[in-house]
């Protein structure tokens, strides 16, 4: 057999093997188109119509930034915590971001605790004080659904205490949650009512978005996606403003990338005992 003859009998008997005679694949490739436009489109429509919000909010990164004070965020909430995550000592971030990553809504101490300690009113109270937010800070809040009690008496702690507050989160999703929700804050205030700037991130009610035939429950949630195109949006704003304006702020570079941890080094000396969990 000659080379080309092996090459092509490998071919087809790869076809063989990766063939769909059932269509199953092609319901898998359906699957994840229609999960594909839900998470563009509302990414697109994020685009469309806050863009004013992520440039305010982007311009208050960038005074801070500029006067070389950090920038907190915090996502009290089990999967709310990713996006803080998501922009702190990340690559291609900004180095004067500090994430507030308190255990006790970590989904890595426990699903059901995190459940528990982001609607127990009074918490992030002490988070917040833990972590000495007060006045002239610039607080980032960030949770999907925008009511729960940790998330509530963060905003109205930090406002109280002179810090500007920025949220990040659905509006529809807060004013369809009833009153008397188990997660809500005795005061029943939503998060976009309490802050300075506030990006609505349109997360549908639910958060999961596809829908399977002969399953009652919606699968596949589309929050994570939007808080993190969100917050890299404004993050990504405020570095374009700051250049702008001549000024060049320390970006992160990732540390499996070329020259990263040389990179992080020149770093260290000036954040590492300013930002808490670095």
């Amino acid at each position: 057999m000659s080379e080309d003859d092996a090459h092509t009998a490998t071919r087809r008997g790869s076809g063989a093997l990766t063939g769909d005679p059932s269509g199953a694949v092609a319901g898998t490739a359906a699957l994840m188109g229609e999960y594909l436009t839900a998470v563009t489109g509302l990414l697109e429509t994020i685009r469309d119509e806050e863009a004013g919000a992520v440039h305010r909010a982007a311009a208050l990164i960038a005074d801070h930034v500029a006067r070389d004070e950090l920038v907190y965020i915090y996502g009290p909430g089990g999967h709310s915590n990713l996006a803080a995550q998501e922009v702190f000592f990340r690559a291609g971030g900004l180095v004067h971001i500090s994430a507030i990553l308190d255990g006790g809504t970590l989904l890595s101490d426990g699903a059901l605790r995190s459940m528990a300690m982001e609607r127990t009113p009074g918490y992030a109270t002490v988070v917040m004080r833990d972590n000495r937010i007060g006045a002239g800070d610039l607080l980032i809040l960030v949770n999907a659904y925008g009511i729960n009690a940790a998330l509530i008496d963060a905003a109205r702690y930090a406002r109280q205490e002179g810090a500007t507050v920025i949220g990040v989160s659905s509006r529809q999703h807060a004013e369809a949650t009833a009153p008397d929700h188990p997660a809500r804050h005795p005061s029943r205030e939503n998060l976009h009512d309490l802050v300075d700037v506030h990006v609505d991130t349109k997360v549908p009610v639910g958060d999961a978005v596809l829908n399977i035939d002969g399953l009652a429950e919606n699968v596949a949630a589309i929050s994570t996606f939007v808080n993190a195109y969100v917050l890299n949006s404004i993050t990504a704003s405020a570095t374009a403003e700051l250049v702008r304006r001549g000024v060049t702020p320390p970006i992160w570079r990732s540390g499996n990338a070329p020259g990263g941890d040389s990179q992080h080094a020149t770093f260290l000396d000036r954040f590492q005992s300013r930002v808490r969990w670095l």
